[in-house]
């Protein structure tokens, strides 16, 4: 039997399918089944907007073949919402009534309680957004699979709520160094384990100290002695050392921004609009003893999760 998960962007069938489910009213297959169509059409304009933004002077590019790019296009459109990747369509389906349970039926357990529709649906939109994104950067050759993969991608809630936290901090120090705000919170991000793992004191009071910045002999300021871990000849071994502790988190970034503008060795960081040249930079001025230190900061600064949190993912 012809089903919604075969769906063909040209097979008239599928209309004729929707058809027959609406024959029973406002029945729960009947609701979803729609809210699939509408989910494909949506996607469909999502992607339909990639393309008209892209670059259109390549050698293939015709009439013929930009007619079957669209047919990809929808295709790739109704492969995503039929496997649920954004979720949009399930939105739409609960609001219609497609998740509620029929009269004289006894749920197991209570429902769990979903987001509004509000911040559903623009998770949807930004499901749709990596999607595109993913196919645009593959040429247009990312298997259907892949795509809505691309599409159901989502980030760490705590990565989200980290980066809400120190932003308004970083966007300071980002004035007053030069360097741009998001390579300061990818460092935090590394340096915290994305705020899971911040430093704390012997009773487990926060020190907000989001660069792990040590304690030297003309610190004047509170610190907790914690073991470090540091490499020599490649191999990470743990010291005893103490770390300072600030009273919050915009007292952590103004003191990280006093140690790159006042240490000479630091010069080379200050202003830095290049990810490579910061994250190199730092490690080359002996921030941190970890040789992968620079590789690993580059990567987050350029990650999708980082992106993902700035972009209200």
């Amino acid at each position: 039997m012809f089903g919604a998960e075969s769906a063909n962007a040209i097979d008239p069938r599928s209309f004729s399918e929707l058809k027959r489910l609406s024959r029973d009213g406002n029945s729960p297959e009947a609701i979803r089944a729609a809210a699939r169509q509408f989910e494909a059409l949506f996607l469909n304009m999502v992607l339909k907007a990639m393309r008209d933004a892209s670059p259109k002077d390549g050698i293939l590019e015709s009439d013929q073949s930009r007619m079957y790019q669209s047919l990809l296009d929808q295709q790739l459109a109704i492969q995503l919402a039929n496997s649920g990747g954004t979720g949009f369509g399930d939105v739409i389906a609960q609001q219609l009534g497609a998740g509620k349970t029929p009269a004289g039926a006894h749920p197991a357990a209570a429902p769990a309680p979903t987001l509004g529709f509000d911040r559903l649906a623009a998770q949807a939109v930004r499901g749709a957004a990596n999607a595109a994104g993913a196919l645009a950067a593959a040429g247009g050759e990312l298997p259907l699979d892949q795509a809505a993969d691309a599409a159901s991608a989502t980030i760490p809630e705590h990565a989200r709520a980290f980066v809400d936290r120190v932003w308004p901090h970083a966007m300071a120090a980002s004035r007053e160094t030069g360097i741009p705000a998001h390579f300061m919170v990818a460092q935090a991000a590394l340096e915290t384990g994305w705020g899971q793992h911040e430093l704390r004191g012997a009773h487990g009071e926060p020190t907000h100290n989001l660069f792990n910045i040590k304690a030297g002999g003309d610190w004047q300021g509170a610190s907790v002695a914690l073991d470090a871990v540091e490499y020599r000849s490649g191999q990470a071994y743990r010291e005893p050392s103490r770390f300072r502790s600030y009273a919050d988190y915009g007292e952590a970034f103004r003191d990280y921004a006093r140690l790159l503008s006042e240490n000479p060795r630091y010069a080379g960081v200050l202003g830095q609009q290049d990810a490579a040249g910061f994250a190199r930079g730092l490690q080359q001025a002996g921030y941190a003893t970890d040789p992968m230190y620079a590789d690993k900061l580059e990567r987050i600064i350029g990650g999708t999760t980082l992106r993902t949190a700035l972009n209200g993912g």
